[in-house]
C-alpha cells in the first residue's frame, strides 16, 4: 500500500513538472497544430473534407508518452471548428501496469456529435475520459477515402506521425484539461 501511495505521488510529481516545463505560446500552439492538420490531410484520403464535416476537433501535434510499470504521457493541443480556434487544451495520462518505452505522436481527436461536443467544453475546464465518454480509435482501409468511412462513435482519434517504441498492458486515466497559453 505504501509503495502505492509513493509511485501516485511520483506521477504526480512528474505530470506537474511536465505541466511547468512544456507549456507552449497560443501562437505557437496554433502553428504545431496547423502543421500537424497539414500533415494529417496529406497521410489520409478524404482526411480534410472529414475534418470539415467534423462538429470540431482537438489537434495534439506532439504528444510524448514514456513507462516502465509507471507511466504518464503529455501534451498540448487546440480545439478547432472548421479552422477556427475555440480554446486551447492538455491531456494527461497516467498508467500503471506493464509497459515499457517512449514513443511520441500526433493526434486528433473528432468530434462528431453536438451532444458529445457539448459535454467536453461544459465540463468545467476537466474532462475525464474514463467517466465522461469514450474515445474511439479510428481503423479504416487506407485504400479507402476518410470521409466514406462511418463511424459510430461520438468521438474518433486518429494517431499518426509516430515515433518510438511502448508496449503496454495498463490501467490508466486521461485527462483533459483547457488551458490558458
Amino acid at each position: 500500500m505504501k509503495t502505492t501511495k509513493y509511485k501516485a505521488l511520483l506521477i504526480a510529481l512528474l505530470v506537474g513538472l511536465s505541466t511547468f516545463t512544456m507549456a507552449k505560446s497560443a501562437k505557437t500552439l496554433d502553428h504545431d497544430a496547423n502543421m500537424a492538420i497539414n500533415k494529417f490531410i496529406d497521410e489520409t484520403p478524404g482526411g480534410d473534407p472529414f475534418l470539415v464535416k467534423a462538429k470540431a476537433f482537438l489537434v495534439f501535434s506532439d504528444i510524448k508518452e514514456g513507462g516502465f510499470f509507471v507511466g504518464g504521457k503529455y501534451g498540448e493541443g487546440v480545439l478547432r471548428h472548421k479552422r477556427k480556434t475555440l480554446g486551447y487544451y492538455e491531456i494527461m495520462t497516467a498508467s500503471v501496469g506493464f509497459q515499457m518505452g517512449i514513443q511520441e505522436y500526433s493526434m486528433i481527436i473528432a468530434f462528431t456529435s453536438d451532444a458529445a461536443l457539448e459535454r467536453f467544453i461544459n465540463e468545467d475546464d476537466e474532462w475525464d475520459t474514463d467517466i465522461d465518454g469514450k474515445i474511439a480509435i479510428a481503423e479504416w482501409n487506407s485504400k479507402e477515402e476518410l470521409d466514406d468511412v462511418e463511424f459510430k462513435d461520438d468521438m474518433v482519434a486518429f494517431i499518426f506521425d509516430s515515433n518510438g517504441l511502448m508496449g503496454s498492458f495498463t490501467m490508466e486515466g486521461t485527462k483533459f484539461k483547457r488551458i490558458n497559453p
